[in-house]
């Protein structure tokens, strides 16, 4: 109903997303509602993200490409980002909800759905996201930017863990094995990391991430992770987890 061209168009961008998605995000059209995706990124290695999934819908306005896609981020009513609202909204100069110049902003000539979503993975979930908030980022390398990034971090992270456990419980449409495979594999190493932190030990664990390497984890993480963890044990000791055993 929308068009040859329209049609054409979100070809192109499949094609485009077949050929260059990095192996950490994965996407799925829907055959009839070719405007439409869903899309999931793994959280990357030294962030507090990391071993995480993100789920995002994305949906293609008739506007098409001259107004970007709309995004929904699936966040359980959580907060674990400054750009990621409960609500949903996706908060990103490329989406045009989010002030921003030359290249930062939508361009129907230039900008891709690829686009959209490395900028999601690289740009949002990043190692410090604390300083993605208006007008924070001129606080790096100050003392009070690295007095609140790392609550900052391990708040991030206690939210990972918790969208975790309502993916294993509510996954999206569609990617239901995907979200048990992915903690199948992964859930051991979720739970090493964990219990890195609890310990306060710093280990040589190509798992764990950058910041729990290098200092112990606050008092008030430890208590939280003592009461996440063992609801992260029977969550993936219910889908067959690799190793959980160890932390039974």
């Amino acid at each position: 109903s929308r068009g040859k061209s329209w049609a054409k168009t979100v070809q192109k961008e499949w094609k485009i997303l077949e050929n260059g998605l990095p192996e950490t995000i994965y996407v799925r059209a829907f055959e009839d509602r070719m405007d439409l995706l869903r899309v999931v990124m793994v959280g990357t290695s030294e962030t507090p993200y990391h071993h995480g999934l993100f789920f995002f819908d994305l949906q293609l306005p008739p506007s098409y490409p001259d107004a970007p896609p709309q995004v929904y981020y699936h966040s359980f009513g959580l907060r674990l980002n400054p750009n990621l609202y409960e609500s949903g909204t996706v908060c990103l100069s490329l989406l045009n909800t989010f002030g921003g110049e030359d290249t930062e902003v939508w361009s129907s000539a230039t900008s891709s759905l690829l686009q959209v979503v490395v900028s999601i993975q690289g740009l949002v979930l990043n190692d410090q996201p604390y300083y993605n908030e208006a007008g924070y980022e001129t606080l790096v390398g100050k003392p009070e930017g690295h007095r609140n990034a790392l609550p900052y971090n391990e708040n991030a992270y206690l939210l990972t863990l918790r969208t975790m456990q309502h993916l294993l419980r509510r996954p999206p449409r569609g990617f239901e094995e995907f979200v048990k495979e992915h903690f199948r594999r992964r859930g051991k190493f979720v739970l090493r990391t964990c219990n890195v932190w609890l310990q306060g030990n710093v280990v040589d664990d190509a798992h764990a991430t950058e910041a729990t390497r290098k200092r112990p984890c606050s008092a008030r993480l430890r208590l939280a992770l003592t009461n996440v963890m063992p609801s992260l044990v029977a969550a993936f000791t219910e889908i067959g987890a690799e190793g959980c055993e160890e932390f039974q």
